[in-house]
């Protein structure tokens, strides 16, 4: 570790990571109550669990990437963070508007939006949180040493903290409502988001691989411009059946397909890098879930989004176990993934060791994928049958869901496999093995705990 202000980025991990068990334990217990649907239902009803299992994934998400921002940033910049209090502070805001948040839907007080359900003095936590770490940030970046990289991020990171402030908007008019909360959704999940993975992407790449500079930021370049290009207009897909003109339906036709571009050249990015890369790392484990996380998004979000957001078929499979099937892919490939990918990396630095635990490590990533893979499947073939009887057919919707049950349980059965894949993955990361499974050979000398990594 270079600079002993990236240590903030250590912090952010274990919050991460501790939602991250939350939100996985939240999805399969909703994975449960669809075959049983009276499981807990006095307890802690359906949507009470579904509003902790998504508010725990989008939360966690950005502590990752908060966290990764803190580490790379001193690194790119050259520089220490501009102030390590605020980034705790800001953290500390994040956990108490959290907890707030997930106390008051015990109590049944939330906002009722899908995804931004919390109270308004929660939102106004976030974008307090937002303004200082945007503030910390820039501070650190604009006083040192300037990159695509850090540059990209800034990017990302400023347009995800304006675009909150919709967040804090509810008309009355609800095609409206529902304009504003797409501007929060899609364009976190494909716009802002998308140059952040980007950037986390090229920064691992760039130091396993050791490929020049110079070719990795063409990427990035490339990357950038494809995904704001197609992700703005791409909204346009979510707005066919909310009471907006019908030019939507092509405008969102034509620039929803086109927003598997970036993704697929993302994918590229990752294989090429690897393909040119001069540098023999000992972080493997690192490289597979950087790998993976291009991968799959391709697929999650690029063809499985693709297969359904055409305005012809949205009509037919919009709200069914498709959209599911989708969103589970997308968001662990994406964004998942990626933050995986930089704790795998930053970890090991962070704790001044040698790259540890990595066949535990890479077991948790093909456990989870391979979960996350079967229950994609098994949420499409229920989706394709949900929207052939319901909407095609006319059958009443229970009627299919009782028809549905078979899938649901072959979906919570994947689910254990993707939960039981994130606990070995947080395992693999906190808690460090006194000898390696398989040690590094000759071929792959790892360093010892007093060297630094290559490429630090």
């Amino acid at each position: 570790m270079r600079y002993q202000s990236q240590k903030v980025a250590y912090a952010y991990f274990i919050c991460a990571m501790g939602l991250f068990a939350i939100q996985v334990l939240g999805g399969l217990t909703i994975g449960w109550i669809y075959v049983q649907p009276n499981f807990l239902a006095e307890v802690f009803p359906f949507h009470i669990i579904r509003m902790v299992h998504t508010n725990a994934l989008v939360v966690w998400l950005l502590l990752g990437f908060f966290g990764a921002t803190y580490f790379l940033v001193p690194e790119e910049s050259e520089r220490e963070i501009w102030s390590s209090k605020l980034a705790y502070l800001q953290l500390a805001i994040l956990i108490v508007g959290t907890l707030g948040a997930v106390i008051g839907y015990g109590f049944k007080i939330h906002g009722g939006r899908e995804f931004l359900e919390q109270p308004l003095w929660v939102r106004f936590g976030i974008l307090i949180a937002a303004v200082i770490f945007l503030i910390n940030v820039s501070m650190t970046v604009l006083a040192g040493r300037k990159t695509a990289i850090t540059g990209v991020l800034l990017m990302g990171l400023w347009l995800l903290s304006l675009l909150w402030i919709f967040a804090l908007i509810n008309p009355s008019n609800l095609s409206l409502d529902k304009m504003y909360w797409w501007f929060v959704i899609h364009l976190w999940v494909e716009g802002t988001w998308e140059l952040v993975m980007a950037s986390i992407l090229a920064f691992i790449l760039l130091k396993l691989t050791g490929v020049d500079r110079e070719i990795v930021e063409k990427w990035l370049y490339v990357i950038v411009a494809t995904a704001l290009f197609t992700g703005i207009l791409g909204t346009g897909h979510h707005f066919y059946w909310i009471g907006t003109p019908g030019y939507w339906q092509w405008i969102g036709s034509i620039f929803g397909a086109l927003e598997i571009i970036p993704f697929f050249l993302m994918m590229s990015f990752a294989f090429v890098m690897v393909w040119k890369g001069r540098r023999n790392h000992p972080n493997k484990a690192a490289l597979l879930w950087s790998l993976g996380s291009a991968t799959i998004a391709f697929f999650g979000a690029g063809v499985w989004g693709v297969l359904h957001n055409m305005h012809g078929v949205n009509y037919y499979s919009h709200g069914t176990q498709i959209t599911a099937a989708h969103g589970h892919l997308a968001f662990y490939g994406a964004y998942v993934a990626i933050n995986l990918a930089i704790i795998t990396y930053a970890m090991p630095i962070l704790r001044n060791r040698e790259p540890y635990n990595q066949v535990l490590n890479m077991a948790s990533f093909w456990m989870m994928t391979g979960g996350m893979a079967f229950m994609t499947f098994t949420l499409t073939f229920a989706g394709t049958i949900q929207t052939h009887m319901q909407r095609v057919l006319g059958y009443y919707y229970m009627e299919v869901q009782d028809e549905l049950a078979l899938f649901y349980l072959m979906r919570w059965i994947s689910g254990i496999f993707v939960v039981l894949g994130a606990l070995l993955f947080i395992y693999s990361i906190f808690v460090v093995r006194r000898h390696e499974v398989i040690e590094a050979g000759p071929a792959n000398p790892a360093p010892t705990v007093s060297d630094p990594l290559p490429g630090e």
